[in-house]
């Protein structure tokens, strides 16, 4: 009772805990590296062409209409309601796949799903408003690491849970169902943050501006994590209370307008900001729909009606692998600012290479190799593409740039989704889809070489390294599933 008493007593340690917590039991999610088997199999019984061409597809049209509106309603309910939507919609998810019958449960479940996927905004964004400036390093990388841990872990324990035990999909989905619902009830633990980051009212700004000057690095706290508070809770509640009263007027709505223009004005005034935005833009574009049809691809190499399937197994090993090559950017020497657009063209082509693999292959060990390569490259070039962006913006503008950048990836996905996937038009098949998306990302790699190549050439190898060198060791191990 005492170490719980002390860490809900805690500036930090106390919601970075839950929030862990959280995004492990949220990410374990034994299920899923086994959906398309389940949908295409004697439970669902949906034909590949249609799950391909037209029920995959409604979740990316979803995603794109709710992403940017859930990113300024995150910001604007600060955080934690959309966190609790989030573990709510994921349960909803698995209830609908374990007991709804028929393609229009599962056309309600692919919205649904989107709409977990753009609150996961809320999960890497929350902890920043509720812990000081100085613990930001050590929560992001807790946060990042239970969010893989759990995705790694559901992963494994779904393959040897299949493999091993025997176990029926339809289990493994009610086994998800109940990891979620307890994602779901971790959720209500979160303290309530007291600020945000672009709707901010008067008082609230002038509580931030006192307490960074009386207090380097302490945030406004609620009353339940900050014990030290207690003294000063009831002058804080009641300028709270006048700051949510104006939280809606036009004049903070417009002042919100204005702060966001103003970080996207300044997210964007460099060209080499822009430089890496656009292929942060362009390469996550590829890589989401890639993991999105890549089981998919399995099935058809390999039928799972008729083979085992090692699905799970091998998301685990590419998570981990995956980990080890954005883990390794922290300590490689290089100054990004010379090498790193020409190292975007040369991992871009060995991914491209990994896509071609995949694409020409008969073997399934071979596609899962290609997999595991191209899943690699991009994890280790979006940890570069991270901090560079990262250390030249203050947090709005790293907030900002990040959500427009997802929603460019998005944007461009669905274009490929609507043109290519969609039973509506073109409507190719797997095969076909996977050696455009190899093509596409080919395309992604000459650029960046070419680019890459003209900046190397051109800066001199004894530039002063830049700020972002000075981050380089405090690269956290970035993973992304659709954002």
């Amino acid at each position: 009772m005492g170490y719980w008493a002390k860490l809900k007593s805690s500036n930090w340690a106390f919601p970075t805990a839950v929030l862990s917590l959280y995004g492990f039991f949220a990410n374990c999610r034994i299920a899923e590296p086994f959906l398309a088997p389940y949908l295409i199999g004697p439970y669902k019984n949906i034909s590949e062409e249609v799950v391909t061409n037209y029920l995959f597809p409604i979740w990316t049209y979803s995603y794109l209409a709710f992403l940017f509106p859930v990113f300024l309603l995150t910001d604007f309910l600060r955080y934690k309601p959309l966190i609790i939507l989030q573990g709510l919609f994921l349960v909803s998810n698995y209830v609908l796949l374990c007991f709804a019958p028929g393609l229009l449960a599962m056309v309600f479940l692919e919205i649904t799903y989107a709409v977990a996927t753009a609150t996961e905004v809320a999960y890497f964004s929350y902890i920043y408003s509720v812990i000081p400036l100085e613990n930001y390093q050590k929560a992001t990388g807790y946060l990042r690491s239970a969010a893989l841990f759990g995705y790694t872990f559901g992963a494994g324990l779904g393959q040897v849970l299949v493999s091993s035990a025997g176990l029926d999909y339809f289990y493994i989905n009610a086994m998800t169902l109940g990891v979620v619902s307890v994602a779901f009830l971790t959720s209500f633990w979160l303290p309530m943050p007291q600020r945000s980051l672009f709707f901010k009212g008067r008082t609230t700004a002038v509580l931030d501006r006192q307490s960074q000057q009386e207090v380097p690095g302490r945030t406004d706290r609620p009353d339940e994590t900050a014990a030290g508070a207690v003294d000063a809770s009831s002058g804080k509640q009641k300028m709270e209370r006048n700051d949510n009263a104006g939280c809606c007027s036009r004049k903070n709505v417009l002042s919100a307008g204005h702060l966001l223009w103003k970080s996207f004005r300044e997210s964007y005034s460099s060209r080499h900001l822009i430089y890496w935005s656009l292929w942060w833009a362009l390469a996550t574009a590829g890589y989401t729909q890639i993991i999105n049809y890549i089981q998919l691809m399995w099935d058809h190499i390999e039928p799972s009606a008729t083979s085992s399937v090692y699905n799970g197994g091998v998301e685990a090993a590419c998570s981990l692998v995956g980990a080890a090559a954005a883990f390794s950017v922290g300590y490689i020497k290089v100054n990004w600012s010379v090498w790193g657009e020409l190292a975007l063209g040369l991992f871009s082509a060995a991914g491209a290479g990994a896509v071609f693999l995949i694409v020409l292959t008969s073997n399934i060990w071979a596609c899962y190799a290609g997999y595991a390569l191209f899943k690699s490259c991009y994890m280790l070039l979006i940890t570069i593409t991270t901090f560079q962006i990262a250390a030249n913006l203050s947090m709005e503008c790293y907030a900002l740039t990040f959500g427009i950048n997802t929603f460019v990836a998005l944007c461009l996905q669905t274009i490929m989704t609507l043109i290519f996937v969609d039973g509506a038009t073109l409507g190719l098949d797997i095969v076909t889809q996977f050696f455009i998306y190899g093509i596409y990302h080919a395309v992604i790699s000459v650029l960046f070489l070419i680019r890459g190549t003209y900046t190397a050439c051109t800066k001199r190898s004894t530039t002063e390294p830049p700020d972002s060198l000075q981050k380089e060791n405090m690269v956290e191990v970035i993973y992304e599933e659709p954002f």
